[in-house]
């Protein structure tokens, strides 16, 4: 029911483009146009695919003009990714190959539009809606086009290497980290039934608003006091000064270290674009939630 709402929205927004009742010698806006799904279809399951498989058959990826209409274009990608949200991981991946494969066909500069689309809304660290799982395919598409040069490929393999680390489901990358006190420990040596890993700076406003958020949440402190929870707020950088001037703003019954020997940043064992970065992961450090914001943390933990 929930995904038939939004359905309808787009459908409603997306017909409010169009222009009714125009004389025929005024050319008509151009608009995007959805899929009629075959009213056979009854299960919600087969319907959510189809039109996924069929959402853009009406684009016309030749027509470069649709790239100066982000209020065709642009915003039917945008309901384009709410709708892969409906499927599992093989859909997915499965439907943005095909557009992109589409958009590849279509021309040079259309390719690069959507290429460009997919970075900006899944993969930018400001992205509301930044999903490294749905960019990972693209990534993977872009390295293997025949139609671009290998030179524009070095960022995107750069980016695919990054994305598959510290994934949903799979080992966190175990490290060393530093204690005030001078005394190390490692990721993996952490005995709670789940770990909060957060990478922060002290400088960082966003950092001191997320460390604010948890701190006073009833549910985190609860299972940080049953040892349920722990948190290791790691600092990945190199003033060691401005973090022990600011280390009584962490909450004691957290851990609190450092990257001594720079290892996770010059290696690149995570992907620290953006600060605070989050990972929820589980007994056995496997990742739970990667990259995520503290509120989907306090969610998940709230089931």
């Amino acid at each position: 029911m929930k995904f038939f709402t939004f359905l309808l929205g787009i459908v409603l927004a997306l017909s409010c483009l169009s222009l009714k009742g125009q004389s025929s010698d005024i050319p008509l806006k151009k608009t995007f146009q959805l899929p009629e799904i075959p009213s056979m279809l009854v299960n919600p399951e087969e319907k959510t695919k189809y039109l996924l498989s069929h959402y853009w058959d009406h684009f016309d990826f030749r027509d470069s003009t649709l790239i100066t209409l982000p209020e065709v274009s642009e915003q039917a990608f945008v309901n384009y990714l709410q709708i892969l949200g409906y499927v599992d991981q093989t859909d997915q991946t499965k439907s943005i190959k095909a557009m992109l494969g589409k958009a590849e066909a279509g021309s040079s500069s259309m390719f690069s539009y959507f290429t460009g689309l997919y970075e900006k809304y899944l993969y930018d660290p400001n992205s509301p809606i930044r999903n490294e799982e749905l960019y990972i395919p693209v990534l993977d598409y872009v390295i293997h086009s025949t139609s671009l040069k290998e030179i524009n490929k070095i960022r995107p393999r750069h980016q695919l290497e990054i994305a598959r680390k510290n994934r949903p489901g799979h080992q966190a990358t175990d490290f060393t980290y530093t204690l005030p006190s001078g005394k190390t420990g490692r990721l993996s040596g952490i005995t709670a039934l789940y770990t909060l890993l957060i990478f922060y700076n002290p400088d960082c406003h966003e950092c001191k608003h997320t460390v604010e958020q948890l701190s006073s949440s009833p549910l985190i402190n609860k299972l940080l006091k049953e040892k349920t929870l722990q948190i290791l707020a790691l600092y990945p950088d190199q003033d060691l000064t401005l973090w022990r001037n600011k280390l009584a703003e962490i909450p004691s019954t957290w851990i609190t270290g450092y990257d001594a020997d720079q290892k996770i940043t010059h290696q690149n064992l995570y992907n620290l674009d953006a600060i605070p970065t989050l990972y929820l992961l589980d007994q056995n450090k496997k990742v739970i939630l990667k990259d995520a914001p503290w509120q989907a943390i306090e969610a998940y933990l709230h089931l």
